[in-house]
């Protein structure tokens, strides 16, 4: 018998497709389809700013959307040596982890993306990454309650710390600009 599985996780919607072969209760073979959510989102964001475009990769992954906007802004930010004021990016800081508790508490978010480079103010916190070595449900359980633990301490540390000033960089206007007519393969 060949049952079609999921998505079964909120996150997953649209993510992953399982092909299951059974036999009985028995899996015989699974095969994982992958890139259901990809709907042209490089074509769409050749024609806009990345203002424009922000509404479009919040819908990549609907759990975590802070954490898609950040990977928009972060790379032509620092491709253009934009100076992001220090307030924004500890704003930055208190919205992505608020962000990153509510995609846990949805059953602990599994495709939530982990902080693993120095990006905003990270290296500015007092944080741990916490771990289990048994690899088991439990383990991985008690990792997800644990990076909670950690976002919170990490949010009240910014709130305490926030520092005064403006939040926004005028300098970033220049990315609404139109986009070069050159580039345009569609004339």
């Amino acid at each position: 018998m060949i049952v079609n599985m999921g998505p079964q996780h909120p996150s997953m919607h649209g993510v992953l497709r399982l092909i299951v072969t059974l036999d009985g209760e028995d899996v015989i073979d699974c095969e994982p389809i992958l890139g259901y959510l990809h709907r042209g989102m490089e074509k769409i964001g050749e024609n806009r700013t990345i203002i424009q475009y922000l509404p479009y990769v919040t819908r990549w992954d609907y759990l975590a959307t802070m954490f898609t906007e950040a990977i928009t802004v972060n790379g032509p930010e620092q491709l253009g040596n934009i100076q992001v004021p220090k307030r924004a990016s500890y704003i930055r800081v208190i919205l992505l982890e608020l962000s990153r508790i509510a995609s846990h508490l949805l059953w602990l978010g599994p495709f939530m993306a982990d902080i693993v480079d120095h990006y905003e103010s990270y290296d500015e916190f007092d944080w741990e990454v916490p771990w289990q070595k048994e690899g088991d449900s439990l383990a991985r359980y008690l990792v997800r309650i644990g990076e909670m633990t950690e976002s919170i301490k990490i949010i009240q540390q910014a709130l305490e710390r926030i520092p005064g000033g403006p939040y926004e960089n005028l300098e970033t206007r220049h990315f609404d600009r139109e986009r070069d007519p050159e580039w345009d393969d569609d004339r």
